[in-house]
């Protein structure tokens, strides 16, 4: 016997059994018995049913022709009292249509003919448990899927008080938690907004990671499940990094050599807690491990776990080129020779190969940066449109700047100071 046919038949899987025959009941409890199963018997319905409401169990089997009421009907109570439990028909007289459209109905799982053959019996019986566990890991991971929901709310409870409106929305989206792909539809759409309110270049660098990822999905012809963990890893492969301060992110952009070594090992650990945040995609199981490894070196020297080659998840390898090619203070052809410089010591060769063709097919968004009205200078391109307090457009996105412009721009601050960030194309 196998340690889960074992795992089956122990305790926590008691069967009921129901015949008003005596030597049937008798021929059916010791058959299981043998087995190993935990086996209750009872000749009467009724008293069947009061053990029901005491008791819980994985399995239910009983006669057709039975005083009182019939199996159907009595199975028919014990969906009631006990839902999750499967319930198995035995009968002699079998009238197909009749037992077919209970089974259509739901009413019961499987039926077996008297007289019966021990090893279809047990066959059922095992297939019946089987189901009853199934049904019961299903439950247990849908409590797993809320908990993790309301984690990913607490955490968007933490910021200002746009984002305070975001997180009520994804308290909402949990409480829809049954409508699994529009919940994970708009947890994505809520992740890019919670980056965009907090640092507004996180939303650029995902979008632009994302149309990168979904070239190199295309071009590779993923499967649709690849396909959509590897888009869902690029939106928010940077979620991770709400746990940072602002100021610190903008160093690790701009100047990365000047952190200290405990402001690497913040910045490092956003990959592990980005992965925890992902876990909301419960049928995706790969979009943890995949924002993991984006930042993991194919020759190992990477963070946060160090491992290299084929350890690397491959999806995390193929993220990893965008998210490099996305986050380089290089643009076009020299942030593309970069890539290649580094394909087999920091990428892996195929990931390069399968990103540099599908480059050339990818509507990449800008790259963008935030910027101090100070730092305005004449030539730069807006890559976000500048409004005053009470919403009246000053300078359009898109506009470059020039000298009137800029000079437009910090009178009016002058008088009307201007809250918002304020973004340019690099």
């Amino acid at each position: 016997m196998s340690a889960d046919e074992k795992n089956l038949k122990d305790s926590s899987h008691p069967i009921l059994i129901v015949d008003d025959e005596e030597i049937v009941l008798v021929a059916l409890r010791d058959t299981l018995l043998r087995e190993g199963y935990k086996v209750v018997a009872s000749p009467h319905a009724v008293h069947a049913l009061s053990i029901l409401k005491e008791q819980q169990f994985s399995v239910v089997l009983t006669d057709q022709q039975m005083p009182m009421v019939t199996g159907l009907e009595f199975l028919a109570q014990v969906k009631q009292i006990q839902p999750d439990a499967t319930r198995i028909l035995i009968t002699a007289v079998l009238s197909l249509s009749t037992v077919i459209d209970a089974i259509n109905k739901g009413e019961i799982y499987r039926f077996v003919v008297k007289p019966w053959l021990r090893e279809e019996l047990l066959a059922t019986v095992k297939n019946a448990v089987q189901r009853y566990e199934l049904i019961s890991s299903n439950a247990r991971l849908q409590a797993e899927t809320l908990a993790v929901n309301e984690k990913l709310t607490q955490v968007n409870h933490a910021l200002e008080a746009q984002v305070a409106k975001v997180a009520e929305q994804n308290q909402q989206l949990a409480r829809l938690a049954a409508a699994q792909e529009e919940n994970l539809n708009r947890s994505v759409e809520l992740c890019v907004q919670t980056m965009q309110t907090f640092y507004p270049t996180l939303g650029n660098q995902a979008r632009r990671v994302f149309e990168l990822c979904k070239a190199m999905a295309k071009n590779l012809e993923l499967s649709p499940e690849d396909t959509q963990t590897l888009e869902i890893s690029a939106w928010i492969h940077d979620i991770g990094l709400v746990g940072v301060p602002r100021n610190l992110i903008k160093r690790w952009e701009e100047s990365p050599e000047s952190l200290s070594a405990d402001e690497r090992a913040l910045i490092e650990h956003h990959p592990v807690l980005g992965a925890e945040l992902a876990r909301f995609a419960h049928h995706l199981d790969q979009v943890g491990p995949t924002i993991r490894g984006q930042h993991e070196r194919f020759d190992g020297g990477g963070y946060p776990d160090q491992i290299k080659g084929d350890e690397i998840p491959w999806l995390a390898r193929l993220l990893a080129v965008p998210v490099a090619y996305a986050e380089s203070n290089l643009s076009g052809q020299p942030a593309a020779d970069m890539i290649s410089r580094d394909s087999g010591s920091a990428f892996d060769p195929e990931a390069v190969r399968a990103f540099l063709r599908s480059l050339p097919k990818a509507v990449v968004p800008g790259k963008q940066r935030e910027v101090l009205l100070t730092d305005l200078q004449p030539g730069m391109v807006l890559a976000q449109g500048i409004y005053t307090a009470n919403g009246i457009l000053l300078i359009p996105d898109g506009q470059k700047l020039t000298a009137t412009y800029i000079d437009k721009v910090i009178n009016y601050n002058r008088i009307n100071p201007i809250s918002q960030s304020l973004l340019v194309y690099c």
